[in-house]
This record gives structure tokens, C-alpha cells and sequence, in this order.
């Protein structure tokens, strides 16, 4: 059985700590009562942020997490979360009825995005605000393109909103196959699909990607620093650019990256900030 490189933290957590482990990639994140766990792709990434958390003095150790045992757990303490018409649960049975198509309307929609190692159910600030974009964006026969999907929850909803098709990338592949464990649950969704795909691996430039009407890319600061080339033109003149995964004190900086597109979007929840472009 699968396991996953985890650091647990015995202390005080908040945005702040995960802002300090954000250029090791983390991919999910469990929090409990008095302690916080964070996942990793790697054990070298897991080993980086251990680093980091300790020299800021927190109490903190390494671990292996078993796979089945996080989801199981993971499901039992989820609850639904509704942004604006979308509500996210974790398990199909939670479902609601919804014969609908969706439409020009407030029909509410609901989607089932279950808890893997990916980020993505709905339940952190970053993802709401990137949903909450998506549904004051364009989207209604749009072809959008996830950049980084994880657990594909953004393209599945641009989904049923609406779009003509979606199309979410990871670099990760358990990322991938959770997203399309997560579509099949989703059966309304529609014409949505995942590929592996290397967004930028720190060695060179970074790399091309597909056109699309609107673009999402709920990343690090650090990361969207490196792809704002690559992410402006992959959308499509006229088209719309999401991005999130912003720390408040970062945003100055990721502005900057992105300055040659019109601001459109802003909002800010917590410490993060999610931002729309007009291209």
C-alpha cells in the first residue's frame, strides 16, 4: 500500500507556516485539533520543509502516511463547502439531486471531489477563490485550461458551469489519477479531461501550454513568478486568466509578472489573494 512523505507539526499553524514549505511542493494538507500535517510528492521535499519548519524553532517530525488511512479520515471529518452555486462534498452519497444542466441561471450545482494527496476539495482559501472567479467569468461554451490541477476540482467546475470543454495539467501524476477518479464521480461534467505535463521544472524556460479562453492556475506566488509568460499566452485574445495561490505581501510582486494584462478580478480571503485578468 501506497504511502506518503508527511512532516507533522506540533504548534501553532496558519497561512504563514504554509508559505514557509511552499517551494517544496506540498500537496495536501490535514488539519486536527492541536496538530497540523503536511503531505509531499517526495521525500526529499518532505525532508526540505522539515528543514525550513525546524529552523523556525516549531515542533516538528517526519512521517509516512498511509495512503487509504488519510482518505478514510480525511472523508470522515470533511464537510460540504458552498461557494456561490457550487457546493463541494467529499463522498457521492452527500450528493443532492441536480437534473439540471446548468444554465444562465442560479441553479445550484454539486460536485463530488473526494480527499486525496492533492490539493483541491474546496476546503482551502485558495480554491474558493478560484471558483468564486470562475463563476464571475465567461464560461458558458468557453474551452478552459487547469494549470495545475491536483485534484482536478476547478476544471470539473468550469465543467458544469458551463464550459465546452476543460483540460487540467499536473506535473504530479497521482494528481492526475485522483482527478480522474474525481471525474468519474462527476458524471455531468461533461467533455473534461488530464494530462501529466510538466509546467516548469526550475531547469529552463518555462514550457509551452495549450490555448485556451480561460486559463486557471491556482499555484505558489513563487511558482507564478516563474510561468507568467507561459500562462499569458496560453490564453486566447479576449480571454480570461485566473490565478490564486497569492500570499497578501506577495501580491505586489506577482502583479508585476502579470502587468502587460489588464486587472479585472480581486479578491482576498485571509492571507491569500486571487486575482482575474483580462488578455
Amino acid at each position: 500500500m501506497a504511502t506518503y512523505p508527511a512532516v507533522q507539526i506540533d504548534d501553532a499553524f496558519d497561512d504563514l507556516v504554509l508559505a514557509a514549505v511552499a517551494d517544496f511542493s506540498p500537496t495536501a494538507v490535514e488539519e486536527g485539533g492541536a496538530d497540523t500535517r503536511i503531505f509531499f510528492a517526495t521525500a526529499p521535499q518532505r525532508d526540505g520543509a522539515y528543514a525550513a519548519l525546524a529552523a523556525r524553532g516549531l515542533l516538528v517530525t517526519r512521517q509516512d502516511v498511509d495512503d487509504e488511512d488519510w482518505a478514510r479520515r480525511s472523508q470522515h471529518n470533511l464537510a460540504p463547502v458552498t461557494i456561490g452555486r457550487l457546493t463541494v462534498v467529499p463522498r457521492p452519497e452527500m450528493l443532492s439531486s441536480d437534473p439540471q444542466p446548468p444554465g444562465p441561471g442560479l441553479h445550484p450545482l454539486t460536485i463530488v471531489i473526494q480527499p486525496s494527496m492533492g490539493f483541491g476539495t474546496g476546503h482551502h482559501a485558495t480554491t474558493r477563490l478560484c471558483l468564486a472567479a470562475l463563476q464571475e467569468t465567461k464560461v458558458t461554451g468557453a474551452f478552459v485550461l487547469d494549470v495545475g490541477t491536483g485534484s482536478g476540482i476547478l476544471a470539473i467546475a468550469a465543467a458544469r458551469l458551463g464550459a465546452s470543454g476543460a483540460l487540467g495539467i499536473d506535473s504530479d501524476a497521482d494528481a492526475i489519477q485522483s482527478a480522474n477518479e474525481n471525474l468519474g464521480a462527476n458524471p455531468e461534467a461533461g467533455d473534461v479531461r488530464f494530462e501529466l505535463m510538466t509546467i516548469a521544472d526550475g531547469s529552463g524556460p518555462p514550457h509551452a501550454l495549450p490555448h485556451a479562453d480561460v486559463v486557471m492556475a491556482n499555484l505558489t506566488g513563487a511558482l507564478l513568478l516563474r510561468v507568467a509568460g507561459s500562462l499569458l499566452d496560453a490564453v486566447n485574445p479576449g480571454g480570461t486568466l485566473i490565478i490564486s495561490g497569492i500570499l497578501a505581501d506577495e501580491e505586489a510582486t506577482v502583479r508585476g509578472a502579470f502587468s502587460k494584462a489588464a486587472n479585472i478580478w480581486r479578491r482576498q480571503e485571509d492571507e491569500w489573494v486571487g486575482l482575474g485578468y483580462s488578455v
